[in-house]
């Protein structure tokens, strides 16, 4: 008997979705007796029963496509109870006997609550901002990371010719990874995360150090995320007041207020550049295209195999199953460790 599976993709937008998409429908093929559904723009397409066929043809060609020939929206089915039931009821009507839900926290967060609910979910994580429980890495950061730190390279020329300060500003609300990783490998004077709390007086002795050695020009990578210390509070810099489904703010503009502090302070000409949803973008890497592979293959492996309530996960160099409520526990942080030993290369 043939079997209905859904396949979404929420959240964000993510180099190797299409990756993962393709690999999901091509495993299907091969184990054969499925139809596989696309559900379009996220968890939305419950609530409105958007949807369209997903076979061979339609995946052909998309391995190294950027964003997701699904479309994704931060939509919280479970905001009310009318709506739960909307989405419950369109599943059944749907025929569906799984779905494979990629996304990140919010996405895998409902993921877990229809499974809790009865439904059968598999997961694959996704986010480029590498912060998920339960998974070594998650494709698309190595886009994100190659994406900064060419920024950063590039940054560097403009910064020595023009003896300036400049603070490049990438993603990351809650975890600083990919500033770390595109810091260390841009050579970056000083990195800047939501796990440390910025202390202006130490980035600007980081930057008057190095000008005493006679190095007048300094890159800074922050996160948008990292928060300022004001006093003895903590400030999270927001660029709107506007909160989505899921209660997160719209962040943006830490950048700048560093930049102000740091022109205030030491008198340097300081400048800003901030990368923004460039770091979505675009054709994924080798690395991502091979890592949402292996993801989407496992996750039909589960789903052939009975086995819902999980989702997928990098542990060393093997793909396992994690269970759906090891999303739930809280976010992935930076190493301890690798922010310490980056501090080597601060000022020196």
């Amino acid at each position: 008997m043939t079997k209905r599976i859904g396949v979404l993709t929420g959240g964000g937008d993510c180099p190797g979705l299409n990756a993962v998409i393709r690999a999901v429908v091509r495993r299907a093929i091969v184990l054969n007796d499925y139809e596989m559904i696309g559900i379009k723009s996220g968890w939305k397409g419950l609530i409105d029963l958007q949807t369209m066929p997903l076979d061979r043809a339609n995946v052909t060609g998309i391995l190294y496509r950027g964003g997701t020939i699904l479309g994704t929206s931060r939509t919280n089915i479970f905001k009310d109870e009318a709506t739960t039931k909307t989405v419950i009821d369109n599943i059944k009507k749907l025929k569906l006997d799984g779905i494979v839900a990629i996304g990140g926290e919010d996405t895998l967060g409902v993921a877990k609550k229809l499974t809790d609910l009865g439904i059968n979910v598999v997961g694959v994580p996704k986010t480029i901002d590498n912060d998920l429980n339960g998974t070594d890495f998650t494709f698309g950061f190595d886009t994100a990371v190659e994406i900064a730190t060419d920024a950063v390279d590039r940054l560097h020329t403009t910064a020595e010719s023009h003896n300036r300060v400049l603070v490049c500003e990438v993603m990351g609300r809650h975890a600083g990874w990919i500033a770390t990783y595109a810091g260390i490998a841009g050579g970056a004077d000083c990195i800047l995360i939501p796990e440390k709390p910025i202390d202006i007086n130490e980035v600007c002795g980081v930057i008057e150090r190095r000008h005493k050695r006679g190095a007048y020009f300094s890159i800074i990578v922050v996160a948008e995320g990292a928060k300022i210390i004001i006093g003895a509070k903590e400030k999270e810099v927001t660029s709107s007041s506007r909160i989505d489904e899921f209660g997160h703010v719209q962040l943006g503009g830490v950048g700048q207020e560093l930049a102000k502090a740091i022109e205030k302070k030491t008198g340097y000409e300081t400048r800003v550049t901030v990368l923004g949803h460039i770091q979505r973008g675009g054709k994924p890497t080798a690395h991502d295209r091979v890592l949402a592979t292996r993801f989407g293959v496992a996750a039909m492996n589960a789903v052939h195999a009975g086995r819902f309530g999980v989702f997928v996960a990098l542990n060393g160099k093997d793909v396992v199953e994690v269970p759906l409520s090891q999303v739930t526990k809280g976010i992935k942080t930076v190493d301890e460790d690798l922010y310490e030993m980056s501090k080597t290369f601060w000022g020196y």
